[in-house]
């Protein structure tokens, strides 16, 4: 926890909002898509998918494959406890939600489903695109697609599957992806090889986005590692995710950017497990 704080504080630092960014291109995700103060009917959704979860006093066993958890001592956990302290943040929600509307990307994979929280909001930003959805879990992957047939999103195909099994197979259908949450495995080593497995599916306009790259000190260096690889153009680094793009049109530049015109709380509405 001392290495997020740390990590948070040295961000606000470091971080600028639209004023600060010459990138025409970037300047335009940041003032028509962060920044976009439009209550979108949408969001409802959202919240009533949350809201659902968090009412949910059941009990499952987690298979888990990634790098642990700082909250729970056990693979025996709540439902409600999982999307409290697990899933993504209601403002985080809104944002991928707006992101994916900004885009429009037809291609979607996400690399860890757990609740689905995240893959409502990847479905709702865009209800024409195809998205695929990764989870070793089998338990929380059956909660999530439950979930998004009552909310009737019907673009997902569910996978349960260890996401390196999914990613060597030869039969990935589609070979590119227009758009990929990696909100999987945590650690330095697995998120660097889902990078390296995937880069050869990139197209100009591929946008990935890593979640939790301040995680740990692990994260952070990987976070280096795709920064500087060769095919990566322009990077932004909103504390909770990395966002790279591939546009050979751009030139190489690394963005540090509050998603929130204020100085925001977001880092203390959970802690991941």
């Amino acid at each position: 926890m001392f290495h997020i704080i740390k990590s948070y504080l040295k961000f606000l630092f470091r971080s600028k909002n639209e004023h600060g960014v010459h990138s025409p291109f970037v300047f335009d995700l940041v003032t028509k898509c962060f920044y976009d103060e439009m209550n979108y009917p949408k969001y409802s959704i959202l919240k009533d998918y949350r809201k659902s979860l968090l009412e949910n006093q059941n009990t499952i066993e987690v298979t888990d494959f990634g790098a642990g958890s700082r909250v729970f001592k056990n693979n025996q956990r709540k439902i409600s406890a999982i999307a409290k302290n697990a899933g993504i943040s209601s403002k985080n929600a809104e944002l991928l939600f707006r992101i994916v509307r900004y885009f429009q990307p037809e291609s979607i994979l996400e690399i860890g489903t757990s609740l689905g929280l995240a893959t409502s909001a990847l479905s709702l930003g865009n209800k024409n695109a195809k998205i695929t959805s990764l989870e070793g879990c089998p338990q929380t992957i059956s909660i999530a697609k439950n979930q998004c047939q009552l909310q009737n999103l019907n673009n997902i195909e569910f996978v349960n599957t260890k996401f390196e099994d999914f990613l060597t197979t030869d039969n990935r259908q589609p070979t590119t992806y227009n758009f990929i949450f990696f909100d999987g495995n945590h650690s330095k080593n697995a998120t660097l090889d889902y990078f390296k497995l995937l880069l050869p599916t990139i197209i100009n306009d591929s946008v990935w986005i890593f979640d939790d790259i301040h995680w740990s000190k692990d994260m952070e260096e990987a976070w280096e590692v795709i920064k500087n690889n060769p095919k990566v153009t322009v990077t932004i680094d909103t504390f909770q995710w990395g966002i790279v793009f591939f546009r050979k049109e751009q030139t190489k530049e690394h963005f540090i950017i509050n998603p929130n015109k204020t100085i925001s709380s977001h880092l203390f509405e959970r802690i991941r497990i």
